[in-house]
């Protein structure tokens, strides 16, 4: 235990969270350089990701789609630093990530990261308002403190649920729920807001709305949202959409109506699909 601790100080010393190792431009919100993840070894070798290159500026909405097995889910969470990459740079904030310790990413996840998932994972057991402040308290902060309960407030207000804050999240809808999850995710004003699916569970009513929600995080707070997403109506609320194919970048198309991304989509897919079913064969 205490050689495990001295290592995991001298990586904390190497990688501070404030630390900006090297030039950084400091309107980057996240910066990917060279990513590839590989599971597994030799033949049986699987490469989700096979070298991204990627520099998202603060205060847009980027939205990530591809087909099954493109590795979405992969670039999301070396990104969200959830997962490390066997290869390459990620920067948060501009801030290196990739060789940090699991404490201070667990740190940095707290403070300076927003997460939205399909599933709302609110607990059950905490008013809507103890489940907004939840990150705050994980970081450390007192959350019973007036200015605390303000911020809540404040964010509960944007959703649309300023009046449900002593509610519990059994008592609200599943739309609901999700506004409770983005005004989680905001609280803190993070550097970015990672959103895996979060319309996936929802009608298409009330996925207009929490997309609204994350489009004017953007415009009116500056926070900058990373969404996955398999939803070209989704996709068109971003800024620009990344298409991802084998684990690399093959496509971009900057805003666009949800037929432009759609037919994008059927184009990749239809280049993809064969593929796949030669070498499944």
């Amino acid at each position: 235990m205490g050689l495990r601790r001295t290592r995991q100080r001298a990586q904390d010393s190497q990688y501070p969270a404030d630390l900006h190792q090297g030039p950084v431009p400091a309107d980057l919100a996240v910066e990917l350089r060279g990513v590839r993840r590989q599971y597994g070894r030799g033949g049986s070798a699987v490469h989700a990701l096979r070298g991204i290159d990627l520099a998202l500026p603060r205060a847009t909405f980027t939205a990530v789609m591809g087909p099954s097995g493109s590795g979405k889910s992969t670039f999301l969470q070396c990104a969200a630093g959830l997962d490390r990459p066997t290869e390459g740079s990620v920067r948060l904030g501009g801030t290196e990530i990739t060789g940090m310790s699991e404490n201070r990413l667990t740190e940095l996840r707290r403070t300076r990261l927003g997460f939205v998932f399909q599933a709302f994972n609110l607990l059950p057991s905490l008013t809507v308002e103890q489940n907004v402040v939840l990150p705050m308290r994980l970081a450390g902060q007192r959350t019973g403190s007036a200015r605390s309960r303000r911020e809540a407030t404040e964010m509960l207000d944007r959703v649309g649920l300023g009046d449900k804050g002593r509610r519990r999240p059994s008592e609200l809808s599943g739309g609901q729920q999700q506004r409770v999850a983005v005004a989680r995710a905001l609280v803190t004003r993070p550097d970015v807001v990672f959103a895996d699916e979060p319309t996936g569970a929802l009608d298409t009513t009330t996925a207009a709305e929490i997309l609204a929600l994350l489009r004017n995080a953007v415009d009116g707070l500056g926070a900058t949202v990373v969404m996955v997403t398999h939803d070209p109506t989704a996709a068109s609320y971003a800024d620009q959409v990344l298409f991802l194919a084998d684990g690399e970048i093959v496509d971009r198309l900057p805003r666009a109506d949800a037929g432009r991304i759609a037919a994008r989509m059927a184009a990749l897919t239809a280049r993809t699909v064969p593929a796949h079913a030669g070498a499944a064969a």
